[in-house]
């Protein structure tokens, strides 16, 4: 997968960290609690839940290595407080680092296409009664986006490029989730979507989104030269849509705690 423009991504990223404000306020903590943040992405998310870990720390957690960059710099107050950890949540070992009480995650776990892979890790990083409390895009998420983008896509000078590709994400049922859990021997599992369309002001902000967020990987495939006017085009497409500039997403929300 391409890498982050985590510059961009802390710039644009709005919708993500206000999903995330809402599930971290529903996240219990005594304050002296160690957590991974499994997708820490530029640290935005991180410094509220480090705030509220006054004894605790935070392992911030992410593949990307231009994310990490950003995050480091935005938390440097909190010194050793928070932990850098460069890893793969579909084959997650952290050695030295682990275990914590809780893993925590927004918006990063539909980057991840082998769910099972995902959830045995993220049990094995966890002490016995360890908490998971995640969500990540859901089942329907950006369907009908992800269809008018690679619509435009396979079509014109811009198909060739497209041959075979497939978007590289995993959008999960709430059932298959719960079935995924259980067989990683998480207990008390829940899972559940709920939709959250997102609307953007202008044309602008919506292609600087979709541009660092949505599409960066189908930009990838595309010589430098084309990668403009392909989200011009998308970014047309989507503004002649009813509501104009919209995104359909659809958020999976999981709670599970980790069997001894």
């Amino acid at each position: 997968m391409r890498e982050w423009n985590a510059e961009s991504y802390h710039r644009v990223s709005e919708p993500q960290f206000v999903w995330g404000q809402k599930v971290l306020a529903e996240l219990e903590l005594e304050g002296d609690e160690t957590v991974i943040d499994a997708g820490c992405g530029s640290g935005r998310l991180t410094a509220l839940l480090a705030e509220r870990l006054p004894r605790g720390r935070v392992i911030a957690l992410d593949a990307s290595s231009s994310m990490l960059d950003v995050a480091r710099r935005e938390l440097a107050r909190f010194g050793d407080q928070v932990v850098f950890v460069q890893a793969d949540l579909a084959s997650l070992e952290l050695g030295a680092h682990a275990r914590a009480d809780v893993v925590f995650s927004t918006a990063t776990f539909h980057w991840v296409l082998d769910h099972q892979a995902l959830f045995d890790g993220l049990h094995a990083v966890l002490k016995p009664g360890g908490r998971l409390h995640a969500q990540c895009g859901g089942f329907g998420n950006l369907q009908h986006f992800l269809a008018l983008a690679m619509g435009v896509a396979r079509s014109g000078r811009w198909a060739k490029f497209f041959d075979g590709f497939v978007y590289p994400t995993f959008f999960a049922t709430a059932e298959d989730t719960l079935a995924r859990l259980k067989a990683a021997r998480f207990e008390a599992a829940r899972a559940w979507l709920t939709p959250a369309p997102t609307d953007f002001p202008d044309s602008d902000s919506f292609q600087q989104f979709i541009g660092t967020v949505v599409l960066r990987n189908v930009v990838a495939r595309l010589p430098g030269e084309l990668a403009p006017s392909f989200l011009d085009a998308v970014t047309r497409a989507a503004g002649q849509q009813r509501p104009p500039n919209h995104l359909d997403y659809v958020r999976l929300d999981l709670r599970a705690t980790a069997a001894a």
